[in-house]
């Protein structure tokens, strides 16, 4: 698979009453073939969501959308732009960051999460000396990280919870 350089395609996912903030690093082929984020079959983010605040695993996009804003969670990625080859988180460079003032100046964000430490990482960079704001650093909800199983995810992500 070759690289290329990607404009996010996604637009942020929030609500004047969005208290949670959700950041992935950047959509995968899946997702942005889907246009929506999470949109791999075999990430757990849906599951895992769904287990912590028992509710429904959505199925489509009006689903997950619907989902998200029913639990006052805006959803976005640290990344605007990058090079990138394929989904490979890896092979990330050449990075432009979102503007999170976007969400942040419309929406009373209590806490800020990352999925994975790809997310945590490029937030750590580009996003936090910008916004003076922490994120927690959740284990990633991709298939990659095959070591955190659902059940432990569960638990791990439970702290979304306000």
């Amino acid at each position: 698979m070759k690289e290329e350089t990607i404009i996010h395609p996604i637009p942020p996912l929030y609500r004047e009453d969005s208290k949670i903030l959700i950041l992935g690093s950047f959509p995968s082929v899946k997702s942005r073939e889907s246009a929506f984020f999470y949109g791999h079959p075999q990430n757990r983010f849906w599951k895992v969501m769904a287990a912590v605040f028992e509710d429904d695993v959505p199925s489509d996009v009006p689903q997950k959308r619907a989902f998200l804003i029913r639990h006052q969670i805006a959803a976005w990625d640290v990344i605007h732009s990058c090079t990138i080859r394929g989904s490979s988180d890896a092979s990330i460079k050449d990075v432009v960051p979102n503007d999170l003032t976007i969400i942040l100046d419309h929406a009373p964000i209590r806490r800020i999460f990352v999925n994975g430490k790809t997310a945590e990482k490029m937030y750590r960079k580009y996003i936090e000396p910008v916004i003076g704001r922490p994120a927690v650093c959740l284990p990633s909800t991709s298939p990659a990280n095959a070591a955190w199983n659902l059940e432990r995810l569960t638990e791990a992500w439970k702290t979304v919870r306000i």
